[in-house]
């Protein structure tokens, strides 16, 4: 993190930090999310994200929106039970790409990693709403789409304007047109509920 951008003007990342620092619901401290392990789409898969030594302890939250009552999120674990995430004005909110909480439907699915609270929500500090990283093999390639096997079901993957390639490891590129069928490609991506197919970030193949 970079201490300032200029004399006197602390940089973006500072300010959210300074801020997230001092925010306070219910009587206790919600974090920065730097500390939590960070907000990109990488993080939601994080098995042990780096905290912070000040947090004593983080939660993390998985499954499906069932409802939402004002600021809070009713899940439904995909192994049974039942979470409620609370939204704040710092939560960062990922789906498909950085967004606000207005975009969040019932029936998405979400990661969320926060704090607990004393009324037994959980403060998020970032939502990742419907992402999915899927170990796949290509079957077709359209104009706009990829047609997925992943295990033994067909995903349609849909090529966005910004979805990137990673090709043996190396950066992001616009450039799809080395994408071979028979390829095995690890796609992180968005889950459509409305159609089951998922809107393609970013597709990695020969790693």
């Amino acid at each position: 993190m970079s201490a300032r951008n200029n004399a006197g003007v602390p940089s973006e990342g500072l300010r959210r930090r300074r801020f997230l620092t001092t925010a306070a619901l219910g009587g206790a401290t919600i974090v920065g999310a730097s500390a939590l392990g960070g907000l990109d789409a990488d993080a939601a898969f994080a098995a042990e994200p780096s905290l912070d030594p000040a947090i004593a302890k983080s939660s993390f939250v998985e499954g499906r929106i069932v409802g939402i009552t004002g600021s809070v999120l009713e899940v439904a674990g995909s192994t049974g039970g039942h979470s409620r995430v609370r939204m704040t004005n710092v939560t960062s909110v990922w789906k498909v790409r950085p967004t606000t909480a207005e975009v969040i439907e019932v029936g998405d699915g979400l990661y969320a990693r926060g704090v607990p609270m004393p009324d037994g929500t959980v403060a998020a500090d970032a939502v990742w709403v419907n992402i999915v990283n899927l170990d796949t093999r290509i079957r077709g390639i359209a104009r706009n789409r990829v047609h997925l096997a992943h295990g033994q079901h067909e995903v349609v993957g849909n090529i966005l304007a910004d979805t990137g390639a990673s090709y043996a490891g190396r950066g992001l590129t616009s450039d799809l047109s080395r994408l071979r069928i028979g390829q095995s490609a690890q796609v992180l991506g968005a889950w459509r509920p409305s159609d089951d197919s998922v809107d393609v970030v970013r597709i990695s193949v020969g790693h």
